[in-house]
């Protein structure tokens, strides 16, 4: 047997060996009896005897219980002497951090002036960033959008297609952004435009009765397109610089007014158009101040008999343009008729008289009484 094979040999036969082997004053492996605290069998008392043919026995003498360790107790006190440390200053105040410290601030920095040489607008602004190639809907892709007085867009290097909207106004530029800080201004050839009406005398027409329509000029034939419909009187309109035609409308039946403006560019247009109309209110009575009848329907036709506009009621109340017309009143089967002038901005009360028949000849017409 080899020399390893032997040590380790002796060593599991020294582990092995039970209490009695030991001796009077040996305890086993990590046990204790009653003189006291023991120890566990240091190696060095197992036996290194290679030459010894009793495998697995402990040695003639008796292995001796070892004394435990004593350990140093911790002293009782202050470690040492006190240090004598210099002052260590205090560290500076560190400075809030910053978001654009990870990357260089290169975008593209936009702004909008009134005119060629007008004011900045500050405002009411919507900036879009087109993609110059068609997407797959034959549309322009949106790359960025921003809304105010100034746009800031951090986009790649590239050419774009601006569009910049002002209300109704607005303008297309091509932008090329080479991918460093850019700052660059465009202008918006736009103005506004104010509306009003009233009649030949002046006098003021309610604003809940008014409505206007602006339209694009008509050249070379083309057709009108709208640009804006049921504006209200006193609103300013953004447009952009040019011709225009604005269309009144008094009331909901005929009354119409139209005019051709030109808005100028950083200019509020304030534009008054004349409206030659009247608001009519019918009623059939029996007799002159009378009471009106109910369910009555009229109608409304022209002095060459196209109708106008029809309406059910004790009371009709519609605005008219100037004119000559005929007013047809229809009660239990019976009819009644009587024909009216509207002057401009003559507003009147119109009675129909039951005795203002439509044919007081035919004998199934009666009285209305």
């Amino acid at each position: 047997m080899s020399e390893n094979a032997l040590r380790i040999a002796l060593l599991l036969g020294a582990l092995s060996v039970s209490g009695p082997s030991l001796g009077q004053d040996a305890a086993p492996m990590g046990g204790r009896d009653d003189a006291g605290p023991g120890a566990y069998a240091s190696p060095s008392a197992i036996p290194q005897d290679p030459n010894s043919r009793d495998i697995g026995m402990a040695p003639s003498g008796a292995l001796r219980k070892l004394e435990p360790i004593q350990l140093p107790e911790r002293p009782v006190g202050p470690l040492g002497p006190e240090l004598d440390l210099p002052n260590i200053p205090g560290f500076a105040a560190q400075p809030a951090p910053r978001l654009d410290l990870s990357r260089p601030t290169e975008n593209l920095r936009l702004k909008a002036t009134l005119g060629k040489d007008g004011p900045e607008i500050p405002s009411d602004l919507v900036w879009r960033l087109f993609s110059p190639l068609p997407g797959p809907d034959g549309k322009l892709p949106v790359i960025a959008m921003a809304k105010g007085g100034q746009a800031v867009f951090d986009v790649p290097k590239g050419n774009y297609l601006l569009h910049v909207g002002f209300g109704r106004a607005g303008m297309t530029k091509r932008i090329s952004f080479s991918g460093k800080e850019t700052h660059e201004t465009v202008v918006v050839e736009a103005g506004g435009l104010r509306l009003h009406a009233n009649n030949p005398n002046d006098k003021t027409i309610p604003p809940d009765k008014l409505t206007f329509e602006v339209y694009s000029d008509a050249k070379d034939g083309s057709e009108r397109r709208l640009i804006a419909a049921d504006v209200k009187p006193g609103k300013v309109v953004r447009l952009n610089a040019g011709d225009y035609q604005v269309v009144s409308r008094y009331g909901s039946v005929n009354a119409v007014a139209r005019s051709e403006i030109r808005v100028e560019s950083g200019k509020i247009t304030d534009a008054t158009l004349r409206q030659r109309a009247a608001e009519v209110t019918m009623k059939l009575v029996r007799e002159p101040g009378g009471e009106a009848l109910a369910d009555t329907a009229w109608s409304v036709t022209s002095d060459q008999g196209d109708m106008i506009r029809e309406s059910v009621g004790a009371f009709a109340s519609m605005v008219l343009s100037e004119g000559n017309y005929i007013l047809v009143a229809k009660n239990k089967d019976r009819i009644f008729q009587r024909q009216v002038t509207v002057e401009p901005g003559a507003d009147e009360e119109v009675e129909v008289l039951t005795s203002d028949l439509l044919d007081p000849n035919n004998p199934e017409v009666g009285t209305g009484d």
